[in-house]
């Protein structure tokens, strides 16, 4: 499985768990960071970590362990680092002040229609 369709699935966990405004950022051409960013809003601190559960548990089980959870004391933003691919879940406050998608607006968007 590539890590294109692994972060596509955690984008469809997050979906499904009423994640909002999920964006997919290919990040390859910009940074080596990572190859991708998966960007999520939750409606509270409760929803962020729950929305943060869900991905970890699709990644994993997708073969990619997790190498590193940053902030998940605060619950206003959450990074998952799983090496090729870095997911940011933020509430609605820290992703306007953050604002990840003008920081990284030479990335690629990925179609999350064309999900694994």
């Amino acid at each position: 499985m590539t890590m294109k369709e692994i972060a596509l699935k955690a984008a469809k966990a997050l979906e499904d768990k009423k994640g909002l405004r999920v964006r997919l950022l290919e990040v390859t051409e910009v940074t080596t960071l990572a190859e991708y960013f998966l960007i999520c809003t939750g409606t509270s601190n409760t929803h962020v970590n729950t929305l943060c559960d869900a991905v970890e548990e699709v990644v994993e089980a997708c073969g990619e362990p997790m190498l590193h959870r940053e902030g998940h004391r605060g619950g206003t933003w959450v990074l998952l680092d799983f090496g090729a691919l870095v997911c940011h879940v933020f509430t609605d406050e820290a992703r306007a002040f953050y604002d990840l998608e003008r920081l990284w607006n030479d990335a690629k968007p990925v179609a999350l229609e064309a999900e694994a």
